[in-house]
């Protein structure tokens, strides 16, 4: 007799991502979907795994990643995969790969390509060039404000022009004809720094002609973090347009605490608008190396440097001391670089973790040479270091946060769950041993207790290592409503 289903993941805690008690059940598969979650009998499947002891849960969903360029030259995504990651958001911050062909890509565009990666005159050309070559994980894509600026503006220290502003809002509206899922910004950049509340509620307005979102790098995440979030929240109303609220911190030793205070102004707009947040576990951020921030930090490490490579992954104050100079003249010799800055307090990454509308993104930056090890580590740490060790929140709850939550914010029909009809991309984990290895001296570890990954139907990690198979997709944002409208009418 054939057998039944392609593979069935027997006697698991099946955990399915909405935040219900795990219960022991078998899994079944048929090409990219799950078909049956009971108790299946012996030889229904092709390959049968038993996976007692072990957990079973849905892929998880990457919030806020920078990985537009990884996707195309690190297909594995060991990064990703090696943590239970089967989607990614990419885009965010204001910054994509698309639309946009430049030579001289200004920072923090630097951050996820060099010239040559900007070469995406349409972003239905960069969603191709996916289609074309695809990655172990699923991707979904936001166009960045940044990036629509560089490609209209020669000079970024104004607002644009009704011309120039023209020039976006049609680049942004055919990015998301293409299949974009929504507008990024990153005002805190120098690109956007210029740009009025106005300009980007402009922007805004077309995701929300098209039913997209708007997911912001806020102005300010220190001193004036409470305006920065009024503004955020201004521009989504006016536009239209569901707001998430990237990496949601209180930057800077005189703001630590303030989240008593942040996160109520959140939950007061939520109740009158659609409004998400997500966080990266960590009291650390990592982004482009500025003096501006030496103020705010505890310490500085170097994660890349054009000019001085060596420097990479050493600390600030010890490079300007061993050339007998400046911190600020230091920064101005590694520049173009990036750093990573211990700015936040502990308290204030449990209580935005604690939050129960906070999603998980890692924000990771792939191409640095020494990088943050959010890159590696952010979602075992959260579910071994802050669910099972710290005790924050329960394993379903943290699942979910990975999971159903985000699925639902960016509108991924048919992911985020495990129930008969989802796509097959789930995770297998040890809940009593999984926890980040990635350090900020060796950050690029692999976590332990992830015993195998599938995105859609297919094992993109086992045994450590990747395995070769590449069925990630670049999806599209109508693709995704035609099925969540298909999902609907059944």
């Amino acid at each position: 007799m054939a057998a039944q289903f392609d593979l069935v993941i027997r006697n698991g805690r099946v955990i399915d991502g909405s935040g219900a008690p795990g219960e022991i059940a078998d899994v079944a598969i048929v090409k990219d979907r799950i078909v049956a979650i009971d108790r299946i009998p012996l030889g229904s499947a092709e390959r049968e795994f038993d996976v007692s002891g072990k957990t079973v849960a849905p892929g998880f969903i990457d919030a806020h990643t920078h990985d537009d360029r990884a996707l195309l030259v690190t297909p594995d995504m060991a990064a990703k995969a090696s943590q239970g990651v089967t989607t990614v958001v990419a885009g965010n911050c204001g910054i994509s790969l698309a639309p946009l062909v430049s030579r001289h890509p200004p920072p923090p565009l630097d951050l996820i390509g060099d010239a040559e990666s900007y070469k995406y005159a349409k972003f239905g050309n960069y969603l191709d060039a996916l289609d074309a070559s695809p990655a172990a994980v699923n991707s979904v894509s936001l166009v960045g404000h940044s990036t629509l600026r560089v490609g209209a503006m020669a000079d970024f220290d104004r607002p644009a022009t009704d011309a120039e502003l023209g020039q976006m809002r049609d680049r942004l509206r055919a990015a998301l004809d293409d299949g974009a899922i929504g507008l990024s910004s990153g005002t805190f950049y120098p690109p956007a720094a210029a740009a009025p509340t106005a300009e980007v509620t402009a922007l805004a307005e077309i995701a929300g002609e098209a039913g997209a979102i708007y997911a912001t790098h806020m102005r300010d995440e220190t001193d004036n973090v409470v305006e920065s979030i009024a503004e955020s929240v201004e521009i989504a109303i006016k536009g239209g347009v569901p707001l998430i609220i990237s990496h949601h911190k209180v930057a800077g030793r005189a703001n630590h605490g303030r989240t008593v205070e942040t996160l109520p102004l959140i939950l007061d707009a939520m109740k009158h608008h659609s409004v998400g947040l997500d966080v990266y576990p960590y009291v650390a951020a990592s982004s482009i190396l500025i003096a501006s921030r030496l103020s705010q930090a505890e310490k500085v490490v170097i994660a890349w440097s054009t000019g001085e490579p060596e420097a990479a992954g050493r600390d600030l104050s010890d490079i300007a001391r061993d050339w007998q100079i400046t911190e600020v003249e230091a920064i101005e010799r590694l520049n173009p670089a990036g750093a990573i800055y211990f700015l936040m307090n502990e308290a204030d990454v449990r209580r935005v973790l604690q939050f129960p509308e906070t999603m998980i993104g890692s924000d990771g930056l792939p191409h640095d040479s020494h990088p943050h090890p959010r890159l590696w580590g952010t979602f075992p740490r959260v579910l071994g270091h802050y669910a099972r060790d710290v005790g924050l929140f329960s394993l379903e709850e943290a699942v979910r946060r990975m999971t159903s939550l985000p699925a639902s914010r960016f509108g991924l029909s048919g992911r985020g769950r495990l129930s008969p009809g989802t796509y097959a991309d789930i995770v297998v984990f040890d809940a009593d041993t999984i926890v980040d290895r990635a350090t900020f001296d060796d950050p690029t570890l692999p976590a332990a207790g992830i015993e195998f990954v599938l995105v859609n139907g297919q094992i993109v990690w086992r045994d450590g290592a990747p395995t070769g198979a590449r069925p990630g997709r670049a999806l599209r944002r109508q693709n995704l409503r035609r099925e969540r409208d298909a999902a609907v009418s059944k």
